[in-house]
């Protein structure tokens, strides 16, 4: 479910070799993501691996939130998705993996959602929680503006000021 009163474009272009697909339903492809040890432990603080049904849960959870998208990236022309991202005025979870992380998509990514914030007429955008020891995502959100506001138990929530 997108934004209340909003159009989730099918399609959101970030350049020429990255863009974000509307959530389908269809997301079997994502479970090696959520596998990895690494990734959800610096997503979730634990290193529960997911299973089919605890990924359709968190997918049902974040559609239902926002806009959720998978992150494509062209290779060998054609997009394939690398990760997940999820955008509403309160939140925007991102999910890479592995293998393509540190590369700046994540920043290119959350960038082009910071301008769909503007866009909407949001005056304040926020990541719920960046794990401390979560460098990349601090790293990520930093540089694009985001600034640290609020302790949480495991890290800082964090807000970019629009207007």
């Amino acid at each position: 479910m997108p934004i209340v009163g909003v159009e989730q474009p099918c399609f959101i272009q970030v350049d020429q070799s990255l863009r974000l697909r509307r959530f389908d339903g269809i997301f079997d492809f994502a479970l090696p993501w959520y596998r990895d040890e690494e990734t959800v432990y610096l997503v979730d603080g634990n290193k529960e691996i997911y299973n089919l049904q605890k990924l359709r849960k968190m997918y049902r959870y974040l559609d239902q939130r926002g806009e959720l998208y998978f992150i494509e990236l062209l290779q060998d022309g054609k997009f394939v998705p690398i990760g997940d991202v999820t955008f509403w005025r309160e939140d925007m979870p991102i999910v890479i993996a592995s293998p393509y992380r540190n590369r700046g998509i994540g920043k290119k990514v959350v960038s082009t959602l910071v301008s769909r914030a503007a866009d909407l007429g949001y005056n304040c955008i926020y990541v719920n929680t960046i794990y401390d020891y979560n460098i990349g995502s601090r790293r990520c959100f930093e540089a694009v503006g985001f600034v640290p506001f609020e302790k949480t138990n495991n890290g800082h929530r964090y807000k970019l000021t629009l207007k």
